[in-house]
């Protein structure tokens, strides 16, 4: 199964959310990413995060949805359209979901403040995939109906991050 995460610029959210998709991914299952005004670069600090947490960082670059590898069979699209980002619409015979999660490339600030908003859309992107990781894969793929519906469900969930004292 080929899993595309899409948002507009793909160079924070949709990198860390391929990027952590391979690193957990079964056998069989891979993520790619695009956008559909791709900025050209990967924000250093969504690359600086993935290599802090021990992904790889290898190979993944600003790419085009007009120039994938290979036909995704789901789009996720990351994008925050609740705070009025517009998120692309995929075209074609995929099961489609949203995920949406604030794009850290806007945040400003201090740098512990942007880096909060990079580490905060990193976790909500990585417990939703690990959500949809522990679901049963095998017997889901057969039963596209039920796979949505999952899907949609882990695109509501928001890690419990603990309280520093």
């Amino acid at each position: 199964m080929n899993i595309l995460f899409l948002c507009t610029g793909n160079s924070c959210r949709s990198i860390l959310a391929e990027a952590t998709f391979n690193h957990l991914a079964p056998p069989g299952w891979r993520a790619m990413s695009a956008g559909s005004h791709p900025s050209g670069t990967v924000h250093p600090r969504s690359l600086a995060l993935l290599a802090h947490e021990g992904i790889a960082t290898d190979g993944y670059h600003s790419k085009s949805w007009d120039n994938l590898p290979q036909t995704p069979d789901i789009v996720v699209t990351v994008c925050a359209n609740a705070a009025g980002e517009t998120c692309p619409a995929y075209l074609g015979p995929v099961l489609r979901t949203h995920w949406g999660v604030a794009d850290p490339a806007h945040a400003s600030g201090s740098d512990a403040e942007i880096d909060a908003a990079f580490g905060s859309a990193y976790r909500i992107l990585r417990a939703r995939i690990e959500a949809l990781l522990a679901l049963p894969l095998a017997e889901l793929q057969a039963k596209p109906e039920r796979l949505k519906t999952e899907l949609d469900h882990i695109g509501t969930l928001m890690p419990v991050c603990p309280v520093l004292t």
